[in-house]
């Protein structure tokens, strides 16, 4: 008899990390040892400095909050909510617990023993290096060699890295404080206050900073009734402020408000109480940088009401991408990461504009990004490519169904142009009719690319091949992806139409082996690294996919299963992984520091070395269109 608690449970873990990365029969033994716990509002699941649990903790349904006591004040400090882990610490360091959790809404949590799940750990480096992508918060590098295949459980302690991000970061405060004179009433910097929407007042003279009053000094000693409102602002203010200079990093930042026990720091011209204040930091100013990560950011999403929003959180994410380049983190997870972020900014605007509409979808539909969105690449803010599939519905409706979704989906790809995400030149879009149909029509179409390969339709077939389900009905993405399958499975000589359009790319280098540039335009003399370098790799790691049959959407992805498939050319596809992602890091360093796509590279403004770099990955590129033209006879091709 099946245990059917067991594969329920599985169906959920299995659609998160690093449950993701297990085995099927590893993950169902997991199941069938799961402790299922279900806690009512505010109930506590475990307290700061607790002993250890067996288990550790994944959310089914609910949410917990998790908060720490300092200085005997209790500070929530995240909200975790389906599908998030905590509780983590005893698998880590087997240590008591640092913070305590409690149960923010009825809530379903399935408890995963640890002691099973040391010895997957043992067996499984991938999700070793997830758990240490997830706490090794003190490394550069979470994927290094040094820790690579290792946890930090039985580890007496873990030595923090010198050149850990936040003590080098500089803290950004807020400049031209809200300042008032001694001589006003609290009455009065309280209106100040409310009409400049701060929390916080500096008390100057000339400039000079004397004090501060913030919202807590309000509550403590106004509304508890120790002061009068009538009174002038020195009887309540925090005298002297603490202040910093102009240049505070975030971990100074972070030690002064825990040394002084205070919520604000005071930034003036020298850092001294003497000098004129520039600027005024909070502890909220802190949160925000601990927070620009991208759990933080994924939760700023689900609760974002407007556009604007959105776009803020994106351009945060551009941030992060820079980040994570400074810190050396592998490319390969920066993709996952910033491709989960784009993802939910498009669920939301999804789920906005179906509000906007005032009506519910007449059909069932799923949403589908292309390109580099889908194929989780796209980390600068580049152009917009997807389309939308509806159920088949009675011809009758079809008129009706199909101009509801048009309508919906020219809400959708608006605010993605206002968040940062270009309009396609080429119009692939879902506002276009043409990539807006039903899965009869979907089928129809793409049987027709591939039967009639015309070079528009092979462009099309191109772009469309890298689909993603983004949000709706996953049901209908399976069944669109089942047949694009289905119609290639004995087609390979479209595959071989495929490879010619990827020949057809211009070379990287001329016959002096010089860097081929554009001869004019707009980008003169520059050197289009997607088109000659990028794409070729890109294209090739489809058309190798394909061949295969491998159900893949990301480049790094493909080469590696192909590295699985034909073991005999590990080495060139192995190759061809690693040129993929120094060009790929190369051009989202050019697009950060140009603010732009990072499309065109300036060659005479690199450096030796990094020309030289360059230049190192167009080995795979010519051995990729060598193979594709013997592998696929692109000699006999019209």
């Amino acid at each position: 008899m099946k245990n059917t608690i067991a594969e329920r449970i599985y169906d959920f873990l299995k659609d998160y990390p690093p449950f993701n990365l297990i085995s099927k029969t590893t993950l169902l033994e997991v199941a069938r040892n799961v402790e299922i716990q279900y806690f009512e509002k505010d109930t506590i699941i475990f307290n700061q400095d607790d002993a250890p649990h067996e288990h550790f903790y994944i959310i089914n349904q609910g949410s917990v909050r998790l908060y720490r006591f300092v200085n005997n004040e209790k500070k929530n400090l995240d909200i975790c909510d389906e599908g998030d882990l905590f509780g983590l610490r005893p698998l880590i360091m087997n240590e008591h617990y640092l913070m305590g959790a409690a149960a923010n809404e009825e809530v379903i949590l399935y408890g995963i023993p640890i002691g099973l799940f040391h010895t997957i750990i043992a067996e499984s480096p991938k999700v070793s290096q997830f758990l240490i992508a997830s706490f090794a918060t003190n490394t550069r590098d979470p994927y290094s060699d040094k820790h690579k295949g290792k946890l930090f459980a039985n580890v007496s302690s873990v030595q923090k890295s010198d050149s850990s991000f936040a003590e080098v970061q500089s803290a950004k405060y807020t400049k031209n404080p809200i300042m008032c004179t001694e001589e006003i009433t609290i009455k009065e910097a309280c209106q100040i206050m409310t009409a400049a929407k701060v929390n916080s007042i500096i008390v100057a003279i000339d400039k000079i900073p004397i004090g501060i009053i913030t919202d807590k000094d309000i509550r403590t000693k106004i509304g508890t009734g120790l002061f009068l409102i009538t009174e002038k602002v020195n009887s309540i203010m925090t005298s002297p402020v603490v202040t910093f200079p102009e240049k505070i990093t975030v971990a100074e930042a972070q030690i002064a408000i825990l040394k002084h026990k205070v919520s604000h720091i005071c930034i003036t011209k020298d850092g001294t109480p003497e000098t004129e204040i520039v600027g005024v930091l909070g502890d909220h100013d802190l949160n925000i940088v601990q927070g620009n990560n991208p759990i933080f950011l994924t939760r700023e999403i689900k609760y974002a009401t407007d556009v604007e929003t959105l776009r803020h959180i994106r351009v945060q994410a551009s941030e992060l991408t820079s980040r994570y380049l400074e810190q050396e983190i592998p490319i390969y997870f920066i993709t996952k990461v910033i491709s989960e972020i784009n993802t939910a900014i498009t669920k939301r605007i999804i789920k906005l504009s179906i509000t906007e509409m005032g009506e519910e979808p007449p059909a069932a539909y799923a949403w589908l990004a292309m390109g580099s969105q889908g194929r989780k690449e796209q980390l600068l803010i580049t152009d917009q490519d997807n389309a939308l599939v509806f159920e088949n519905v009675p011809e009758e409706d079809y008129v009706r169904v199909q101009d509801y979704f048009l309508r919906l989906s020219t809400k959708v790809t608006e605010k993605l142009n206002t968040v940062g995400f270009e309009y396609c030149p080429a119009n692939i879009m879902a506002s276009n009719p043409k990539w807006c149909i039903s899965l009869k029509e979907w089928k129809k179409q793409f049987k027709d690319w591939v039967n009639h390969p015309t070079s528009e339709k092979i462009l099309l077939s191109i772009i469309f091949f890298d689909f993603e389900y983004i949000a709706g009905d996953q049901d209908l993405y399976h069944q669109m992806s089942d047949s694009v399958f289905r119609y290639i499975a004995d087609k390979e000589i479209f595959l071989g139409f495929l490879s010619k359009a990827t020949l057809n790319n211009p070379a990287p280098l001329g016959f002096f082996k010089q860097f081929l540039v554009e001869q004019d335009g707009e980008h003169k003399d520059q050197f289009d690294i997607k088109s000659r370098a990028i794409r070729p790799l890109v294209d090739a790691a489809r058309i190798f996919s394909l061949h295969h049959n491998l159900k893949i959407n990301n480049t790094i992805a493909r080469y590696e299963k192909l590295m699985e498939v034909e073991p005999q050319n590990r080495d060139f596809f192995e190759s061809c992984a690693n040129a993929f992602k120094i060009l790929l890091q190369f051009r989202t360093l050019q697009g950060l520091a140009n603010h732009d796509a990072g499309k065109f590279v300036d060659i005479n403004s690199l450096s030796k070395a990094d020309r030289l770099k360059l230049k190192s990955c167009f080995k795979p590129i010519k051995n990729v269109h060598e193979s594709l033209s013997n592998r696929f006879n692109i000699s006999l091709i019209p």
